[in-house]
């Protein structure tokens, strides 16, 4: 049976050149790259290269790059960092409704400590308004983080305009930018922004390895505490192989970029054409704005979701229901709700999600799939909603 992946923005195949990458320093070069011996000096030289590799993708320097385990340690480094930096108790946050778990909880375990975090609603397409950033802001407003695209919808936000708000009010900007980085052009200065977060594996690269980029003179307190690796910002021995599979993950998402991503905007959208005109009563989540080029949220009105997911893989399709860290939960998508879907309503969703491997026959072969599947959906539903003819 053929398989297909369409479940990218949970995770991304390692590319062949940087698995190829990785591999000689598991054993050839396994110095310590806190050593001064030529073993040690060996690994920070790969260190070194992977920090400018992952500075030219964002248009920074080198020694902006914190690396990290991973996109959520480097969103709570980001807020818990700022937050316990500033002096005083009297704080105030300003995020949105739709962030990632890792921005949402972070949040939410401060607000138990005493800080006041104001989240911000969103529109029908999943946007912030800047107007409601604007009112947000208070005296006390020491942050404001709000992610560059949605993981689950793919509705880019405007954080230009929110960062020239937060410039203009002295106040700190984070910007999730996890799920854009490798997929589209991400420049912290374009977003006068303090603070961006990426992983490697959003990207092909390897899992568990990410970094943050700290703007030169931001005060940022470390999570971590031991030596002084990262220029005491996160201690610990540098994962040397997955910082190398990191930066050279950056190294071939920088040559790709602008091609690759226009390929896959245009599969996308031929699929989204495709699929609405062969299944009716659907819709796109999110399309009414700009949208991250590989990802489409699909609304299958009275076709449970889930049950879709476990037959689509058993026809060897992978997709999801959006967030690969909630999976499981018995709840309804907190993006979706946020965009005024009814919790039933969210339990009809579907994310699928594309990456530069994704080919139009595959496809071809869930569009082909997919209508028989949603009438069977909609055939035990109590409103047996039908869709249109399968492909000819």
């Amino acid at each position: 049976m053929r398989r297909i992946y369409l479940d990218n923005n949970a995770t991304t195949e390692v590319s062949p050149e940087v698995l190829k990458a990785m591999l000689p320093y598991y054993n050839g070069v396994f110095g310590n790259p806190s050593s001064v011996h030529s073993f040690g000096q060996e690994a920070k030289a790969a260190l070194d290269l992977s920090r400018q590799q992952v500075a030219k993708l964002l248009e920074v320097e080198p020694n902006e790059i914190v690396f990290t385990g991973g996109g959520t340690e480097s969103d709570n480094l980001a807020i818990r960092g700022i937050v316990e930096a500033s002096p005083g108790t009297d704080k105030h946050i300003i995020t949105s409704q739709i962030e990632h778990h890792a921005v949402l909880h972070t949040c939410q375990s401060l607000e138990k400590m005493g800080i006041d975090v104001s989240y911000l609603p969103v529109n029908r397409s999943g946007q912030v308004d800047p107007n409601d950033v604007s009112k947000a802001i208070k005296k006390n407003t020491l942050m404001i983080s709000i992610m560059h695209a949605n993981n689950e919808i793919g509705t880019l936000q405007p954080v230009k305009e929110i960062g020239k708000i937060a410039r203009a009010n002295e106040i700190y900007f984070h910007v999730d930018a996890i799920q854009s980085v490798g997929k589209l052009t991400v420049t912290p200065s374009d977003f006068e922004a303090d603070l961006v977060s990426l992983s490697a594996h959003k990207f092909h690269g390897p899992k568990g390895i990410g970094a943050l980029y700290v703007k030169k003179g931001t005060r940022l307190r470390p999570m971590i505490f031991g030596g002084s690796h990262e220029r005491n910002r996160r201690a610990g021995t540098e994962n040397v192989p997955q910082i190398v599979g990191l930066g050279y993950a950056a190294e071939l998402a920088l040559k790709e970029i602008n091609t690759k991503s226009q390929s896959i905007l245009y599969l996308r959208n031929w699929f989204e054409d495709r699929l609405l005109e062969l299944i009716s009563e659907t819709e796109i989540n999110g399309v009414n704005l700009q949208r991250l080029p590989n990802t489409t949220n699909i609304r299958f009105s009275n076709a449970e979701a889930e049950g879709l997911i476990i037959n689509l893989d058993l026809a060897g399709v992978a997709c999801s229901t959006g967030s690969a860290c909630t999976s499981g939960s018995i709840e309804p998508s907190h993006v979706l709700t946020a965009l005024g879907l009814a919790p039933e309503e969210a339990f009809e969703c579907l994310r699928f999600s594309l990456s530069k491997a994704t080919t139009r026959e595959e496809l071809t072969r869930v569009l082909e799939l997919l209508p028989s599947l949603v009438d069977r959906q909609r055939e035990i539903s109590p409103l047996g909603i039908r869709s249109y003819p399968l492909i000819s």
